[in-house]
């Protein structure tokens, strides 16, 4: 007897619910796509109903409660309107009903191997081996029909698919971790319960098809023995080569610091010898740096100019040399009276220095050869910017810069 028999007879009244032994299906769907109205329909807690009508989700039905069942009517269940069959007067319900189970199923075992997997640090592949236990959880019942099972009922062997999802799922986890945090497969080993983690809170594949893992009971990643002497060599170089930037860094920092060292102890001897040159030497440079010269030149032949250099009598004779170079100078650089002296043409070239800096233009200075705006000093050494005076080779006096000859003994001052 069919349900239009039990119809035409008065039965309105028929339950609906998942046999005893069909508990164990993710997905059991009920064999008569006819419901009577008014049939009383019995969700348990652990699972869900799901109504399809031309292979579309129209609605779905979680639990009434502990003893309770839903009675199938459009008044209750304003969705079923869609189902109503105007064939039987609307007494019949014309649908596909899947029951879902949404409770964890435990120990779901995995593993294998997850594929050629480049270490992001080392660059060798290598193959790991997974393997574990996992509890997964259907939680959305709608997309794991339309993603997953489609319009069927699934048994055990849909655990093989997922299975697969979750290996998968750990493939594409394991690969985030070693690219984002940059670490090599020897490294993520000892983080196998952190990976488990991860993995739990982020299994993408799994999520498509509205199933997430709840939990893990055992998590283990395996490296071959061959694959494992890879990484162990290539660790071993990459370690050589970090040791030596290491040592690298170090050599140049210390000799960024030397040179900055030198760098400051020159500046403070260029300041040194500027406030020398202003308050002894009235601010000429070049007649400092003559006597300097000549100084540094008397001092050398006192010491005999090197080795075997003629002993106490060359010492001597260096000394008197030096004092002789630093009795010119001082004569040289006190004021003699004006007729000693044949003018030099300091006139002109310092009349033509005038044009130029009223002009605006620089001037190049004879000590760098620099080209800086007009002055008493080059900014960029320090050099005077007034001609240099030149110093008889005989008796030492200062000359003009112009002058060609001595106007004390009249030597030449050459070219």
């Amino acid at each position: 007897m069919g349900i239009v028999d039990f119809i035409r007879n008065g039965v309105q009244e028929i339950v609906i619910a998942r046999p005893t032994d069909k508990k164990t299906m993710l997905v059991y769907k009920w064999a008569d796509p006819t419901i009577p109205m008014f049939s009383q329909l019995t969700v348990d807690a652990d699972e869900a109903a799901v109504f399809f009508r031309d292979g579309s989700i129209v609605g779905t039905l979680r639990t009434a409660g502990v003893g309770q069942r839903h009675t199938l009517s459009t008044q209750n269940i304003p969705f079923l309107s869609n189902f109503v069959d105007s064939f039987t007067g609307g007494r019949i319900f014309k649908t596909d009903l899947f029951f879902v189970t949404t409770r964890p199923i435990y120990d779901l075992a995995f593993g294998g191997e997850l594929g050629p997997v480049a270490d992001p640090m080392l660059g060798e592949l290598v193959v790991p081996k997974i393997y574990g236990t996992a509890a997964f959880q259907i939680i959305d019942p709608e997309a794991f029909l339309l993603k997953y099972t489609g319009m069927r009922q699934s048994g055990a062997d849909d655990l093989k698919w997922i299975k697969g999802l979750v290996m998968n799922s750990i493939r594409t986890v394991v690969g985030e971790v070693l690219v984002s945090e940059q670490k090599s497969m020897l490294e993520i080993l000892p983080l196998q319960s952190q990976l488990a983690e991860r993995f739990i809170a982020r299994a993408p594949d799994l999520n498509a098809i509205g199933v997430k893992i709840v939990s893990m009971g055992e998590f283990r990643i395996n490296i071959g023995d061959e694959d494992m002497a890879k990484l162990s060599a290539a660790q071993a170089e990459f370690g050589k080569a970090q040791r030596a930037a290491r040592i690298a860094n170090i050599g140049i920092a210390e000799a960024e610091a030397k040179a900055k060292q030198k760098q400051f102890e020159l500046d403070q001897s260029f300041q040194n010898e500027s406030r020398y040159v202003q308050q002894l030497a009235g601010g000429d440079v070049g007649t400092y740096a003559a006597s300097r010269a000549m100084i540094g030149a008397g001092a050398g032949m006192a010491k005999g100019g090197g080795e075997g250099g003629g002993g106490p009598m060359m010492a001597g004779a260096g000394l008197g040399v030096g004092m002789g170079m630093a009795g010119m100078l001082q004569q040289g650089m006190q004021p003699r009276p004006q007729q000693q002296y044949v003018q030099p043409p300091v006139a002109p070239v310092m009349a033509a220095g005038a044009a130029v800096a009223a002009g605006g233009a620089n001037v190049t200075c004879p000590g760098c050869s620099a080209a800086v705006p007009p002055g008493k000093f080059c900014q960029e050494c320090g050099t005077t910017l007034a001609p240099r005076p030149k110093f008889c080779p005989s008796c030492g006096t200062q000359g003009a810069a112009a002058a060609k000859f001595c106007a004390s003994c009249g030597t030449s001052f050459g070219s």
